[in-house]
């Protein structure tokens, strides 16, 4: 899980970036194409940087002219794999406001037909609707969002299928190794070569086993308190104060 720190300053985040983030050149329009070219840097190396890429979309909100479509979708399909975080609802907070396109464009805009199917999605990874989600990111009517985009982000899926693996950590010791093949979308030999990389193992009956971690075991936990003496004695006196009955003066 990402911790906090590396969300607000991924240490993969190259130097320029981390100044242009963190000033106020961040406002700066001439400065989009770097964050833009930042963020194709991201598509192909599976990195990912929040801060760099809601700076893109806050710079086409204060300059409409400057709107890329393209880019604004890949920022979401990154976002996509950030779940639980809230990191696709932030960007989709900055495109409300959003003015529309000019009416002279060459090409329509994709982003109007292709946001509630992200959303959708999202919505399922949010639910950890594993299934769900494969079912409707391999349909027909998403078939133009993965020739035309999620093809083009290196590891997306496999980004999906580790959002899916941290889910089963937490809520499972042993599991079907075909329910987790709908939950990874693998079968066969795909899946017995994912499961045996992850560390996991798998019995004759098909039953994959988790290891024991935090999360999936269930264990009462005692929690001891030493009070020392004047402590204690603070605490009694303060309430023997505040418990004493207010006598009304006798004229």
């Amino acid at each position: 899980m990402t911790s906090a720190s590396n969300w607000a300053s991924p240490p993969t985040r190259p130097p320029l970036i981390e100044t242009l983030v963190s000033g106020v050149d961040r406002y700066n329009p001439s400065n989009v194409s770097i964050l833009e070219d930042y963020l194709y840097h991201q598509i192909r190396s599976e990195e990912y940087d929040c801060l760099a890429n809601l700076a893109i979309l806050k710079l086409y909100q204060f300059n409409p002219d400057l709107y890329n479509p393209d880019v604004v979708i890949n920022i979401l399909i990154k976002a996509l794999t950030s779940a639980p975080f809230p990191d696709f609802n932030l960007c989709v907070s900055l495109l409300d406001d959003r003015p529309a396109p000019p009416a002279n464009q060459d090409e329509p805009d994709p982003l109007p037909a292709l946001l509630p199917t992200l959303t959708a999605l999202h919505n399922l990874l949010q639910q950890c609707r594993f299934p769900a989600f494969w079912a409707l990111y391999r349909s027909d009517e998403v078939e133009g969002l993965r020739d035309n985009y999620t093809v083009e982000c290196v590891g997306f899926e496999d980004a999906v299928r580790q959002l899916a693996v941290r889910a089963v950590k937490a809520a499972f010791t042993s599991i079907g190794s075909e329910r987790l093949g709908t939950y990874l979308d693998l079968s066969g030999a795909d899946l017995s070569a994912y499961v045996e990389k992850l560390g996991w193992t798998t019995n004759e009956s098909g039953v994959v086993s988790i290891p024991p971690n935090p999360d999936n075991q269930i264990e009462s936990t005692v929690v001891q308190e030493n009070i020392q003496l004047p402590q204690l004695t603070k605490v009694i006196t303060h309430a023997a104060q505040t418990s004493l009955p207010i006598v009304p003066a006798v004229n």
